[in-house]
């Protein structure tokens, strides 16, 4: 297996992540050329923010196509966060893209796991789906916490279209048979779907072109911003893995052809600011729109990986 690190060391800001991903989009691959197949694993928590920013990157990149966004819970529940790609796609005229509805729960990491490990070790500054109250974060909107089967009203509107019958697990066993040594998996939140996926049908893993992994940690320095208190106090507990650390292991110790793992030491410091939002919304189309009314200032953890 070829294995890739994006280490601290070699990653770009916020305004070099922006001319990276306009370089990309201007050389672009000849239309002869067949677009790169993707599926697209998130814990797709909305409107705006990370999750659906890396969405909307990989979704207008002319050389990606998505095959599909496989959903888990993690920053929220999978639930809601089916409900917020599905309007994401309405809003943004891509509702070609299928969404399908994956895991709950972790493997075997609970709610009740977690509070026994705080009462050991020290609060969590994060727990996604789990949390009951919030930091104050400037320019970061998030719903109050509930239950797993609990979907809030959605700012950006209810959506209409529906999502596919069928497990994530399941979808993505079936995308990669039916296009094999061709489709690269895109793991943007906790592992559960690809842990689930790798048990269904293990041989699947090696007919994968390639896996793209947002998670894990090595000594992130803590930057001037409303995150740092999760990587000063927890710089090894990256939440993707923390979430659901037994997914994480059965995916990390599986055959892959080629994984790539963009920690999070290189986003500490790239936040999503006015500044960039601005730039990057400079046209006026559907993709814009959303970005410019739904942007939250979170570090570009899930858009650096989708441009690696």
């Amino acid at each position: 297996m070829k294995t890739t690190t994006l280490s601290k060391r070699n990653y770009f800001g916020c305004g070099g992540l922006l001319a990276v991903v306009l370089l990309s989009a201007a050389l672009a691959a000849e239309p002869e050329t067949p677009r790169r197949k993707v599926i697209i694993d998130q814990d797709a928590l909305g409107p705006g923010g990370s999750n659906m920013q890396a969405l909307v990157l990989a979704l207008q990149s002319p050389d990606v196509d998505v095959l599909g966004i496989t959903i888990t819970s993690g920053d929220g529940w999978c639930g809601e966060n089916v409900t917020h790609t599905l309007r994401l796609l309405e809003l943004i005229g891509r509702t070609d893209v299928p969404v399908v509805p994956g895991a709950i729960f972790p493997l075997v990491n609970s709610k009740e796991e977690t509070l026994r490990w705080e009462k050991i070790h020290g609060n969590l500054f994060y727990k996604g789906a789990w949390m009951e109250v919030y930091h104050e974060t400037p320019n970061v909107k998030r719903a109050p916490g509930h239950g797993p089967y609990e979907i809030p009203p959605l700012e950006e509107g209810e959506p209409t279209t529906k999502p596919l019958a069928e497990s994530a697990a399941g979808f993505i066993v079936r995308k990669v048979r039916e296009f094999p040594g061709e489709v690269t998996l895109l793991q943007l939140g906790p592992a559960s779907n690809l842990a689930l996926a790798a048990r269904l049908d293990p041989q699947f893993v090696a007919l994968v072109k390639e896996l793209v992994i947002m998670g894990g940690s090595f000594s992130p320095k803590p930057a001037d911003n409303s995150f740092a208190l999760e990587y000063l106090y927890t710089p090894r507990l990256e939440f993707n893995f923390r979430w659901d650390p037994e997914a994480a292991h059965i995916v990390l110790r599986s055959p892959w052809p080629k994984l790539t793992l963009v920690p999070i030491d290189p986003t500490t410091k790239t936040l999503f600011t006015a500044e960039l939002i601005a730039r990057c919304t400079q046209a006026d189309t559907p993709v814009t729109r959303y970005i410019k009314r739904y942007a939250q200032g979170y570090p570009l953890w899930d858009e650096l990986a989708v441009a690696v």
